[in-house]
């Protein structure tokens, strides 16, 4: 039965009511991270007739961590199972397939949205703009709600730009008290590839966007940063410690590398391909 919308959406991806569709809509270019190049609208060589990959357990042994870093937010089972009623995209003429593939990545952008309003919610400091967050939220959901042709239509772009600048209101205020202390820097979209942050004191900066890949953030004190876009690919977050750290989600803590040590927010669950800690 399709899923019935009396509160709002589980923003992970739930692949046992999803027809696949990341694997199928969403093209890919064989590098580090897949192993092939895949077109969009074809299905990857590795999506089974029931819609699940047939190597999940091996992804990274088989050259396709690209796609353990992957969430749709809640994406696919919304669009299979509420904006096509359930209907398999295998099914029927190839125009409704296309229909599917192209609904599917507007649904995953509003519901990642939606996913930084929520955390945004969750934020005691950021209670002067509530109200906003909420109503954003709601027309939020609602355009995740619309049809194929109205997904169709719908510029993305300017709803994006209207909820990214009051996520960074709500980051400001979450991140006011930090600041206040001369702690705080603003380090939005910087080139810190590679960089030396080894126990670096980054409480409550603002990394919106900022270039981590490789970089060595080894026992660096990120509590309350604002990492919203933050791109941490094979980040070194060893004993790091994310306490309240704002806007992380879990794709991005799935391409950082990682240990026991490493303090994260409740939002997140660690990844069972970080080390262990070291006895």
């Amino acid at each position: 039965m399709p899923e019935q919308i009396s509160e709002r959406p589980r923003l992970r991806g739930d692949c046992s009511r999803c027809f696949g569709l990341c694997c199928v809509a969403l093209p890919f270019t064989a590098s580090a991270d897949f192993a092939v190049t895949k077109p969009a609208g074809k299905p990857c060589l590795n999506l089974a007739d029931d819609h699940r990959c047939r190597i999940h357990t091996e992804l990274r042994g088989r050259g396709f961590g690209g796609c353990t870093v992957y969430d749709c937010f809640g994406a696919g089972q919304r669009v299979s199972q509420v904006t096509f009623g359930g209907r398999d995209w295998r099914t029927g003429p190839p125009e409704h397939a296309r229909r599917m593939m192209d609904a599917f990545p507007v649904v995953r952008q509003l519901h990642e949205l939606l996913w930084y309003l929520t955390a945004a919610l969750a934020l005691p400091a950021a209670r002067p703009v509530h109200a906003e967050l909420e109503a954003l939220l709601d027309r939020t959901d609602a355009l995740a709600l619309g049809t194929p042709e109205e997904l169709a239509a719908l510029d993305v772009a300017a709803h994006r730009q209207d909820v990214n600048a009051l996520l960074l209101r709500a980051s400001e205020l979450a991140r006011a008290g930090v600041r206040s202390r001369g702690r705080a820097k603003d380090r939005r979209g910087a080139d810190l590839m590679g960089a030396r942050l080894r126990g670096a004191d980054l409480r409550g900066a603002s990394l919106r966007g900022a270039y981590l890949i490789a970089a060595d953030l080894t026992g660096a004190d990120l509590r309350d940063a604002d990492l919203i876009g933050a791109d941490l690919r094979d980040a070194d977050l060893t004993d790091a410690d994310l306490t309240g750290a704002f806007f992380l989600t879990q794709p991005q803590v799935d391409a950082a590398r990682g240990s026991a040590g490493t303090r994260l927010p409740e939002s997140v669950t660690r990844p069972v391909h970080w080390t262990a800690a070291v006895r």
